[in-house]
C-alpha cells in the first residue's frame, strides 16, 4: 500500500478525536441535564451520544491498526481492521438502543410521564449547534482526504444534530400541554440508534463479504472500456478493503502489440482509475484479443 493511503488515514484520526471529544462533553452535559430537568428525550439523546463515543473509538482503533504496514501474515495490510471495529461498534450501539427503547416504552405504558423543564429544550438546541460545527469540520476533512470512514462519521455527526433538534421539539411540545411528547421523542431516539446500528452492521458485513456496489462497478467498467487500446473487458471485479478499493481487471488488446505497448495500456488503465475514482490499487491483466 502506498504511503499516501497511510498519510490520509493519519489525518482521518484527527476527525475521530474531535468527534470523541465533542461526544464526551455533550453526552455528560445531556445526561446531567436530562436528569436535572426530567427530560426522557434529552436523556435518551445523551445515551445516543454515548454509543457514538463507542463508534468513534472503534473507528479510531481501526484506523490505528489499519496503519500497520503489510507483514508476513497480512500481505494486503491491516486495512480491514477499520471495518471489523465498525462491526463490533454496531452490536454495542444496538444494545444501548434496545435499552433506551425499553425504558421509554415502559414509561409511556405505565403512565409515569413527567413534564420536563423548558431548560432541557435549550440544552438540546445548544448541543445540536455544537454537533453541526463538528459535522462541518469532519465532512470537509473527509472530502479533502477522501476518507470513507471519516465521511461516514461526519454523516453520523449530522444525524446526532438532528436528533437533538427532535429532542428539543419533544421538550417544547410537552410544555404546550402534551407531556407525553417528550417520552415519544425518547422512543424516536431509541429507534434511530437501532437504525444507525443496523446501517453500520449492514455496511460492514457487506464489505467483509467482498460485496461491492453494482452501479459503482459499472462506472469502473466504463472507465476501463474507454481507455485507448482496450478492445474488450473479459472480467472486472472490485472489493472494499478498509477505506480503500481493490480492483482486478482482465482486458484484451491487439495481439500484434509489443509487451511494452501492452504494458502501456495497463498503466493507462491504472492512471484513469486513480484520477477518476481515486482507486490506488488496480491489478490489470492483459490478454491478446483472439477474436479479431
Amino acid at each position: 500500500m502506498g504511503t499516501d493511503v497511510y498519510g490520509d488515514i493519519q489525518k482521518g484520526e484527527r476527525g475521530a478525536w474531535i468527534s470523541i471529544g465533542a461526544y464526551l462533553v455533550l453526552s455528560a452535559f445531556k445526561l446531567w441535564a436530562g436528569w436535572r430537568y426530567s427530560s426522557e428525550a434529552l436523556t435518551a439523546d445523551g445515551f445516543n451520544n454515548l454509543t457514538d463515543i463507542v463508534a468513534s473509538v472503534a473507528v479510531l482503533i481501526g484506523l490505528r491498526i489499519s496503519r500497520k504496514p503489510p507483514d508476513q501474515d497480512h500481505p494486503y495490510g491491516h486495512l480491514r481492521a477499520e471495518t471489523i471495529a465498525a462491526l463490533i461498534a454496531s452490536f454495542i450501539m444496538a444494545t444501548v438502543g434496545i435499552q433506551v427503547l425499553i425504558e421509554a416504552v415502559r414509561s409511556l405504558w405505565q403512565g409515569g410521564v413527567t413534564e420536563p423543564n423548558v431548560s432541557a429544550g435549550w440544552v438540546a438546541l445548544i448541543a445540536s449547534a455544537a454537533m453541526f460545527l463538528v459535522y462541518a469540520y469532519n465532512v470537509r476533512l473527509a472530502r479533502r482526504i477522501r476518507n470513507r470512514a471519516l465521511h461516514a462519521a461526519a454523516q453520523d455527526n449530522r444525524s446526532d444534530a438532528l436528533v437533538s433538534i427532535g429532542a428539543a421539539a419533544g421538550v417544547f411540545g410537552s410544555r404546550l400541554g402534551l407531556p407525553w411528547l417528550d417520552t415519544v421523542a425518547a422512543i424516536g431516539v431509541g429507534v434511530l440508534i437501532l437504525k444507525t446500528a443496523w446501517d453500520i452492521f449492514a455496511s460492514a458485513t457487506h464489505a467483509l463479504t467482498d460485496g461491492f456496489d453494482v452501479k459503482q462497478l459499472m462506472d469502473l467498467r466504463s472507465t476501463v472500456q474507454h481507455t485507448d487500446g482496450v478492445r474488450q473487458i473479459k472480467d472486472i471485479r472490485a472489493r472494499i478493503h478498509g477505506s480503500t478499493v481493490l480492483a482486478d481487471v482482465i482486458v484484451t488488446v491487439d495481439p500484434n502489440l509489443s509487451l511494452a505497448e501492452s504494458h502501456g495500456i495497463s498503466d493507462a488503465i491504472e492512471q484513469s482509475m486513480r484520477r477518476k475514482h481515486n482507486i490506488m490499487h488496480v491489478h490489470v491483466h492483459v490478454e491478446p484479443d483472439e477474436a479479431r
